[in-house]
């Protein structure tokens, strides 16, 4: 596992894209790093914090290119949940793929986590 994973509205990841930098999201900044998870994570942190909203984007980012920016601290369930105190060159991202909702009403992470 070299990814971890960022949920992003497809405005926010344009914005991004221009600037040539992603400095985070408003939780990120109000927090001070940005937030990411792990792919045995990201289905829970879609359903707990992005629960119903289309537009998204899950951006994978190789984490081994982020240095000691990177922090891996206990969040959520006592896991360690990696964190990046510093903006996201655009860079380290590998891939970004459309988030879409299933039928079900949850994000679909079937196409984009193999």
């Amino acid at each position: 596992m070299t990814h971890i994973y960022k949920i992003i509205s497809q405005s926010e990841w344009r914005a991004a894209e221009a600037a040539g930098l992603f400095n985070g999201a408003a939780v990120d900044l109000a927090d001070g790093f940005i937030h990411f998870s792990t792919a045995e994570q990201v289905e829970e942190t879609a359903a707990r914090y992005f629960a119903g909203q289309t537009d998204l984007l899950l951006v994978a980012v190789d984490f081994t290119k982020l240095g000691e920016a990177l922090r891996w601290e206990v969040s959520r369930g006592g896991a360690p949940f990696p964190h990046l105190y510093a903006p996201l060159s655009l860079e380290t991202v590998a891939r970004v793929d459309p988030l879409p909702l299933g039928a079900d009403g949850l994000h679909d992470f079937s196409a984009v986590l193999k």
